[in-house]
């Protein structure tokens, strides 16, 4: 009979050394970080984001804006799983389709919030990993934001910061254009060039520090002549 020598036999024991229970986890969802933000004027809207798309403490690209442009007088902004909000706004597209079809007219900002809302609330129980904000015009033609939580609820705003540097720009928002707990200061009206500077200067701090907020900004206009785009860089690194 062949015997097995005593120090292999213990090596193969090792091998088979028992360490405990081990957990194996499985999650849908991914956080590809980024920010979004939106700002209503008088008669104006705009919503911008970053470019940088990551994961962990890897960037999988740096020109991936998170502005979607549904109508000319409305656009969305999403953060959150990128493969959800790639799901997401093909469906309010085909959605925007199927409305101009049958009632041959574009659907409202406002029509388009509700719309969202009742897609977010029919996903409930799986929902969309998406932070939304919303901004455009609305019958009226002056600017209006929409935010969204993950399960549909949404109420209209002058401002709104979403996604991984939100905690960082909604008190700078409420500083500027909220004017909040700011006593003898006469508040100015903003104007369309100042909104975009204040845009560029909250998304600059940002980066300063968040990690998964960076690459470049990208600013969509809107306005009663449609849809126009702006870009900044950011830091890269």
């Amino acid at each position: 009979m062949l015997s097995i020598p005593r120090h292999e036999e213990s090596l193969r024991m090792a091998d088979y050394h028992y360490s405990g229970p081990v957990e194996h986890r499985f999650s849908p969802y991914t956080f590809n970080g980024g920010t979004v933000l939106a700002l209503a004027g008088e008669d104006f809207a705009l919503v911008a984001s970053d470019t940088r798309l990551s994961e962990g403490y890897s960037i999988h690209s740096r020109d991936t804006p998170k502005c979607y442009k549904l109508t000319d007088k409305t656009v969305i902004g999403c953060s959150g799983f990128h493969g959800d909000c790639l799901t997401l706004t093909k469906i309010i597209e085909a959605r925007l389709k199927m409305y101009k079809h049958s009632n041959n007219k574009t659907m409202t900002s406002g029509a388009i919030a509700a719309m969202l809302s009742t897609i977010l609330y029919s996903r409930r129980f799986f929902p969309y990993y998406v932070y939304n904000i919303i901004g455009g015009l609305d019958e009226e033609g002056k600017g209006a934001v929409y935010s969204f939580d993950p399960v549909g609820s949404y109420q209209r705003d002058a401002y709104k910061a979403g996604g991984s540097a939100s905690a960082m720009l909604q008190p700078l928002l409420d500083n500027q254009i909220g004017y909040k707990n700011m006593q003898n200061v006469e508040r100015v009206e903003l104007t369309l060039d100042k909104a975009i500077q204040l845009v560029k200067d909250v998304f600059i701090s940002a980066a300063e520090r968040d990690v998964y907020t960076g690459d470049s900004l990208k600013i969509s206009i809107v306005t009663k002549d449609g849809v126009k785009e702006e870009t900044f860089l950011l830091r890269k690194d």
